[in-house]
């Protein structure tokens, strides 16, 4: 055999061996997941998706790889959906009031004093999950896994009691968050509305006096250094989910969604155990750091649920439906009396 012929031959035959004893993937193009989100770098979130990016990238054999958008750099939660939307990001990390925007109901987990411990979150979440993936999901999103900031107190540069005091205040409230406009409507409060990125500005200037959030995002966001008074009242539960456009997850070899979905519920799993800790802790940070922590009697503490009920009863049918509703409270009134 001529000597060109018999280099083709061994071409040929290397380039076979290579087909067949390659691993999977190994000439797959790299998929890069762009996901945004509002915590902050240094944070507990940001570390936690630092993290599952790593195994992710050990487990597909660096063929999918997240892109972490930190600190709300691509704007609001709006602005991530828009962006998914067009395309220019894959997912992001978004609350209950950002998942609204595209599906309504998720405004039934604002509902303020709707949880009272962490019990009850999971075991709702539990028995809700596979509606809500399916709505999602419908909608042309992978809802990856549940997550949670934790129970919403307000903060404020001065002390905030009773629904009076609260009236009196420069009150912030999220631009995203119908649930929460609702409410201030309802008790009288004319709340300035502002971006979240904007908050702490609008505290250090004194355009805003009293802001809400759980204490450990406080704390991420540095807002309690700008305020003085924190009401203990856990208020809302601050829920949120992971989401995916589904046509970017649908691009993943079938491994690799087996493998980004076990993954996702996994991480924020633990991140649930942190932030749970954290959100206790950081009430003593606060404390440590000359934060007032106030404590409003029942009677106060009843003015605020009245006026929630209130709130929630005038947006049943237009934030969420009452099926909806309905279906969670039967679920925790099963689980307060032992009848899961």
């Amino acid at each position: 055999m001529s000597s060109p012929h018999m280099i083709k031959s061994i071409g040929a035959c290397l380039l076979m061996m290579i087909t067949f004893v390659a691993p999977p993937g190994a000439f797959s193009k790299t998929a890069t997941i762009k996901i945004a989100t509002l915590a902050p770098e240094g944070s507990s979130w940001v570390q936690t998706l630092e993290n599952l990016n790593v195994e992710l990238k050990q487990k597909t054999g660096n063929s999918v790889r997240l892109r972490i958008y930190s600190g709300g750099v691509l704007g609001d939660e709006k602005d991530m959906i828009r962006k998914m939307y067009v395309g220019q990001i894959q997912g992001a990390v978004l609350t209950a009031a950002g998942l609204s925007g595209i599906f309504k109901e998720m405004d039934v987990f604002q509902i303020p004093f709707l949880f009272e411990n962490y019990g009850e979150v999971d075991h709702v979440l539990a028995k809700m999950d596979g509606f809500f993936k399916k709505e999602f999901s419908d909608k042309g999103y992978v809802l990856s896994a549940w997550s949670e900031g934790g129970f919403i107190r307000l903060m404020s540069t001065i002390p905030i009691a009773s629904l009076n005091d609260l009236q009196k205040a420069k009150v912030w409230t999220w631009e995203e968050a119908p649930m929460a406009k609702a409410i201030f409507d309802e008790a009288g409060v004319s709340a300035i509305p502002l971006s979240l990125p904007d908050v702490l500005v609008g505290l250090q200037t004194g355009l805003v006096e009293v802001v809400y959030a759980p204490p450990t995002g406080a704390i991420s966001l540095q807002w309690f250094t700008k305020t003085k008074y924190l009401t203990d009242v856990p208020l809302i539960y601050l829920i949120g989910g992971i989401v995916i456009k589904k046509n970017a997850f649908k691009k993943l070899s079938a491994d690799h969604r087996k493998i980004f979905l076990e993954l996702w519920p996994q991480y924020m799993d633990r991140l649930k155990t942190v932030i749970r800790k954290e959100n206790q802790e950081a009430l003593q940070v606060m404390a440590k750091h000359g934060v007032k922590i106030i404590h409003p009697s029942e009677d106060q503490i009843e003015g605020f649920k009245k006026v929630s009920q209130n709130a929630t009863n005038r947006q049943t049918g237009k934030s969420f439906s009452a099926k909806v509703k309905n279906e969670i409270l039967a679920y925790l009134e099963a689980y307060r009396k032992g009848n899961e």
